[in-house]
């Protein structure tokens, strides 16, 4: 069999692709893609039409106002891939916001014709997609045994913490916020982490997109642990916004925040990419949730208290 020359134009992607022993057959990468941080070194094949810095709110009216349009939010750089000769192109089409969709590779690879990819489009609106996605990868790259060693190795690490959180007392409410303004609650996989850290999740359905809230909701629901992690911010940028909630008057008054149980994670890293590092996101949230029972040393890296 040919060696392959895979072009991941999704984070997670990129770091499935890794995980199964492929990162010596990445050829080509998105704007987006940066762990393992050796992947970096490798050509950008996509571009945000938007600019990417600025207030959340910003970012939010500038997406939108391109999909109104009903055009794509990023660029496929056709000539590059067409240098990169790639027999895999690895994309998604959950999400038109998060990363370059499905119908803009195809629209790319309809400009080349000579090394004939085969597209991988992968779709996780939940855990179990997630898992599915790992198994799609394997196939196309001819690692089915692989991938399901990896799948293995993560569930018994997921389903272990699960177990342990269980055992808890108590559980605490949980409001996961994705997007601080507009604010916006964790879908997809998200809920179903939280339940398995032993937490109850607040907002947001398993296996559904995240769902747009309002202030006065987080309010009524008064959390017992308010997680703030938007979805391609990092930690620091995240916490240069926090101020969007910590300057509403009823915000002193929360629970989460009198009881000293509201946090900053690294949406960019962990929670929004559904790849093998949903394990840590996992280690987090339940170090966060039960601190007594969980201690993985992940603060002050893949999360901060507020």
């Amino acid at each position: 069999m040919t060696q392959p020359r895979i072009v991941s134009l999704i984070a997670s992607a990129t770091e499935i692709v890794c995980a199964l022993g492929f990162e010596d057959q990445l050829v080509g990468r998105s704007h987006e893609c940066d762990f393992p941080p050796t992947v970096k070194q490798l050509p950008v094949c996509t571009s945000p039409k938007f600019e990417v810095e600025g207030l959340s709110y910003e970012i939010d009216q500038r997406v939108k106002a391109i999909l109104q349009e009903s055009l794509s939010v990023y660029r496929v750089d056709a000539e590059l891939l067409e240098r990169l000769q790639p027999t895999h192109i690895i994309t998604q089409s959950q999400c038109e916001v998060c990363a370059v969709s499905f119908k803009d590779v195809e629209q790319a690879v309809c400009q080349f014709t000579s090394s004939r990819p085969a597209i991988v489009s992968l779709e996780p609106n939940s855990l179990a997609d997630i898992w599915t996605d790992l198994r799609r990868v394997g196939k196309a790259l001819g690692a089915d045994e692989r991938a399901e060693q990896l799948i293995g190795s993560l569930q018994q690490r997921m389903l272990g913490i699960s177990a342990k959180a269980q055992t808890a007392e108590i559980r605490p409410t949980v409001a996961y916020i994705e997007w601080i303004e507009p604010l916006m609650a964790g879908g997809n996989w998200m809920p179903e982490l939280v339940g398995m850290a032993g937490g109850v999740n607040l907002f947001g359905e398993a296996g559904k997109h995240s769902p747009w809230m309002n202030w006065e909701e987080l309010v009524a629901a008064d959390p017992e642990v308010i997680f703030i992690s938007p979805c391609g911010f990092d930690i620091r940028r995240t916490i240069e916004e926090t101020y969007l909630l910590t300057g509403k008057p009823e915000w002193q008054g929360l629970k989460a925040v009198q009881a000293n149980r509201v946090v900053v994670g690294d949406g960019n890293q962990y929670f929004n990419r559904p790849g093998p590092r949903l394990a840590e996101s996992l280690e987090i949230l339940a170090e966060i949730i039960h601190p007594r029972l969980f201690h993985f040393g992940h603060e002050n890296k893949g999360w901060v208290q507020l």
